[in-house]
């Protein structure tokens, strides 16, 4: 059987945690958004609560195999400190003396972070020499890192294949795992799918899967476009990928034989520039003048998408409806954000994921009230595309 946090025994163990530390922050090193940070928290105080030691690991930015000193974890570790309430050791490299000799001398209850891990091309091409020497510094691997678990990474993938019988999921990556498997293993229907975004083109995959799962999928943001046009509507200016029609137009029909209720916006805001201060106004999704662009759902559709959302017992939610970081553009996000809320309030399961919604229920102040919020964008497009991670293969085999 397949170990977990809360089954295995970290006492007197050094535990090698691939974590994601790739937090945002400002021009003088300080982190503006903790919110990974505080995820992986949970993990780390059950290793020092058993009575083990922790090894962090993890990538910041993208310093393309070479040591960049803005890219350095050292502020992290202080900053991690401060959130845990004790000290963070950190070694200047992730391999090598320094890395070794620290990892060696740790004690029950001891945390250190190493180094970026980018810093070394191995990390990105996968290398085993890299992993194994990597692997050396603990007795346990668990990778609590979903935002990364898409990429077959040295630290990622490969480094697991040298705990055959010592490796887990941590608590968060468990949490993700979990929730994608409510909404794409055995939903309570009926399923509602919400997919935004501005192209189809990123989105193709995920459409076709969710069709076989769904009940009823809604469609919104500037990707709506192409479906509007698909169906013979007039966009005007709107970004509408014309050589995707042709795709558009055999969801729609796949949506049709297999019975799932298909939601297109039928009304627009408009502007007449992507700008905050441009001239709006509202009109049919496939009337828009030309020189006009659709910029957010209008409200026939707004109505449209919160009853189907409201009879909802699983939802998904990954894309903007539009353009919300710009406030005359941002309603139809927000009372889609709303309706979710609500559902999710009267028993729904709802998973938002996708780097923009995620920005979306946090700016909106509504992530408290969502089932559950996914750390991982690229991870968690690919998860919804069907595709097998090999984060979580690297682990489950």
């Amino acid at each position: 059987m397949q170990e977990n946090m809360d089954t295995y025994s970290f006492k007197g163990r050094k535990a090698l945690i691939r974590v994601d530390l790739n937090v945002p922050q400002d021009a003088a090193g300080n982190v503006t958004d903790d919110t990974r940070l505080r995820a992986v928290l949970p993990t780390i105080k059950k290793v020092l609560g058993d009575g083990g030691s922790v090894i962090l690991m993890s990538h910041l930015g993208r310093p393309k195999g070479k040591v960049v000193e803005a890219m350095s974890l050292r502020p992290i570790a202080a900053y991690l400190s401060g959130l845990i309430e004790r000290p963070v050791l950190f070694a200047t490299d992730c391999i090598g003396p320094d890395a070794r000799n620290k990892a060696a001398a740790l004690q029950p209850g001891e945390l250190l972070l190493l180094e970026n891990l980018r810093f070394h091309p191995e990390e990105e091409g996968g290398d085993e020499a890299f992993a194994k020497a990597l692997a050396e510094l603990g007795d346990v691997f668990i990778n609590d890192a979903f935002g990364t678990a898409h990429r077959a990474h040295a630290s990622t993938t490969i480094v697991a294949k040298y705990f055959p019988n010592d490796k887990l999921f941590g608590f968060l990556m468990q949490q993700e795992i979990d929730s994608v498997s409510k909404v794409l293993g055995d939903p309570q229907r009926p399923m509602t799918a919400i997919v935004g975004g501005s192209k189809v083109s990123s989105k193709i995959d995920v459409l076709e899967n969710l069709l076989d799962i769904c009940d009823e999928l809604i469609i919104g943001g500037g990707m709506a476009n192409t479906f509007v046009k698909a169906m013979g509507g007039e966009t005007g200016a709107s970004l509408v990928e014309e050589d995707l029609l042709d795709t558009a137009k055999g969801i729609i029909e796949k949506a049709g034989t297999r019975g799932v209720e298909l939601h297109i916006p039928t009304d627009a805001v408009v502007a007449d520039a992507f700008s905050v201060s441009a001239n709006t106004d509202q009109c049919p999704s496939n009337a828009v003048p030309d020189d006009w662009m659709a910029l957010d759902i209008g409200p026939d559709t707004i109505r449209s998408f919160r009853d189907a959302i409201s009879r909802s017992r699983t939802i998904l939610w990954n894309g903007p409806m539009g353009v919300f970081e710009m406030e005359p553009f941002q309603r139809g996000t927000v009372e889609v954000a709303e309706a979710i809320a609500k559902a999710t309030d009267q028993g729904a399961f709802s998973l938002v994921g996708g780097g923009d919604s995620v920005a979306a229920v946090n700016q909106f102040g509504l992530s408290d009230r969502m089932s559950y919020v996914s750390t991982g964008g690229g991870a968690m497009l690919e998860y919804l595309e069907g595709k097998v991670l090999p984060g979580i293969a690297a682990i489950q085999n």
